[in-house]
């Protein structure tokens, strides 16, 4: 991977004109840091439980949130379900497709304005989610705008979150250093990732606290901010002391 822009280098704009290259990118979890699709999720698990004699709490719910598909699958299955892992993963990626086909995109607050502030100022973006791509492009097509330079989804990499591989490999599609990136995650395993990465990590919590996990920084919401503010917050950090970057494992071959 190569450093993107460092100093004063300039990176053209979408329009042509020129703009800093601080942040070279920002990555973005989806579910409940793009779009509050978490009810959705839950929406499908508890029926499926409960089909087969089980209990699923809200607790155990949220105990899912931001875990891999195949983890949550095992523990559906523990919960009394007598499906293999694929067939579960396929059954509520299913489910929730069908919910959103309806409802649409339920964009956390400001999310879809700050994803458009970005790439109208020409910053690289990328989805970077432990959904399943066919689950992920069917959100992005339902964005009324050219979103996402690149999509990394659950079944294109080998080591899901919390490890940091999805990360990097975003990195290394977009053609940047992880390091010049802003990752933004509402989950501890995605902010445990994005950290592991060395991305300057953003956590805007949404059913569970990111307190206590080292995010460079917490917001409430994504409502009101701008580029301009995920500048602010590069410049910030980008300087501090980090980890060791770790290597990324590449997969033989993605579902």
């Amino acid at each position: 991977m190569h450093r993107a822009g460092s100093g004063g280098r300039r990176r053209p704009r979408y329009d042509g004109t020129m703009t800093s290259a601080a942040p070279a990118a920002v990555l973005w979890d989806m579910d409940g840091t793009l779009v509050d699709t978490e009810p959705f999720w839950m929406a499908a698990e508890t029926p499926l439980v409960e089909r087969f004699g089980g209990t699923w709490s809200h607790e155990q719910a949220l105990g899912m949130v931001g875990l891999a598909l195949e983890d949550s699958a095992r523990l559906l299955q523990n919960a009394g379900v007598p499906w293999g892992v694929d067939e579960i993963i396929s059954y509520l990626t299913d489910e929730v497709q069908r919910q959103l086909a309806v409802a649409g995109v339920p964009f956390r607050p400001g999310a879809r304005e700050l994803l458009a502030d970005l790439r109208s100022h020409g910053v690289k973006t990328a989805l970077v989610t432990m959904s399943m791509r066919r689950m992920a492009l069917s959100v992005t097509e339902l964005i009324d705008f050219p979103a996402f330079d690149i999509v990394v989804a659950g079944d294109d990499v080998v080591r899901p979150k919390p490890h940091p591989d999805p990360y990097l490999q975003a990195c290394a599609a977009l053609g940047v250093d992880v390091t010049d990136t802003v990752a933004i995650e509402d989950s501890p395993n995605g902010l445990r990732s994005a950290i592991a990465s060395g991305a300057v990590t953003l956590g805007v919590p949404l059913m569970v606290s990111l307190d206590g996990l080292g995010a460079d920084a917490l917001w409430p919401s994504l409502e009101g901010r701008t580029t301009a503010d995920l500048r602010a917050l590069h410049a910030s950090r980008a300087g501090a002391p980090g980890i060791p970057l770790p290597s990324i494992t590449t997969p033989q071959e993605t579902r």
